[in-house]
């Protein structure tokens, strides 16, 4: 059985991805963010830079103790290695795998978060940062698009842990969608990921454990979600 440790979020959705590819037994173990469940000593025990997501497998493949893995594309790596799946298990295929999950992890993800953050969030508009993410957010996907012509997935014909990093970062903000008319590309891919049975499955459990998912943060959850700064615990 795995613990994920879970909130609807870009990164969350990453993991409940994959495992319900895998149809792996998990549980969820809720971290409610914007009351600062992240922040609780148990959750730092694994997940000590206070983020989420996090798991626990309780039957890792050595038979030993559990393992705790944080971090979204390290989590998805384990899952990977764990099950065999997911993962091209040739050198150069494998390499290409991870080329796309970095690239996810260091660039996507954070800049459409920036992205996110400064046009749906900050409490007041600065144009300067409003056009630096969005055109850094469209320039990514400009390189996703051109990677994908001409290949079913990120990788090549076969659905991987790169996609399943990446498609929760395409326009994840509906306050602030982003035109995705100059990509073809990406949204043939998008709209081929999102009909798949268990991306669907994955979706469901965001409202499950959290009913108010997509609904505007209050004024509380912001100052603890972009408040926190250098807090100890």
């Amino acid at each position: 059985m795995i613990d994920l440790h879970y909130w609807p979020t870009p990164n969350g959705h990453k993991i409940t991805l994959f495992l319900e590819e895998a149809g792996l037994p998990y549980r969820i173990v809720p971290v409610d963010i914007g009351k600062g469940d992240q922040f609780k000593p148990d959750y730092l025990a694994i997940s000590p830079n206070n983020k989420m997501p996090a798991i626990v497998d309780h039957a890792p493949a050595d038979g030993g103790a559990p393992v705790s893995v944080f971090e979204s594309g390290a989590i998805l790596l384990y899952l990977a290695d764990k099950t065999g799946r997911f993962i091209a298990q040739d050198l150069r295929g494998r390499n290409v795998v991870n080329e796309w999950l970095f690239w996810q992890m260091g660039g996507l993800g954070p800049m459409t978060g920036q992205y996110g953050h400064f046009t749906v969030y900050a409490p007041e508009k600065i144009p300067y940062a409003i056009e630096r993410y969005t055109n850094e957010a469209r320039r990514l996907l400009g390189v996703l698009d051109k990677r994908l012509a001409g290949r079913a997935f990120i990788a090549g014909d076969d659905y991987t842990i790169a996609d399943m990093a990446a498609y929760p970062w395409i326009s994840p903000y509906t306050k602030a969608p982003i035109d995705l008319a100059d990509f073809a590309q990406v949204r043939r891919w998008h709209a081929a990921i999102a009909e798949r049975p268990a991306t669907q499955r994955a979706y469901a459990r965001a409202t499950e454990v959290n009913p108010s998912a997509g609904q505007p943060l209050s004024e509380e959850e912001k100052k603890i979600l972009f408040g926190q700064g250098s807090r100890k615990s």
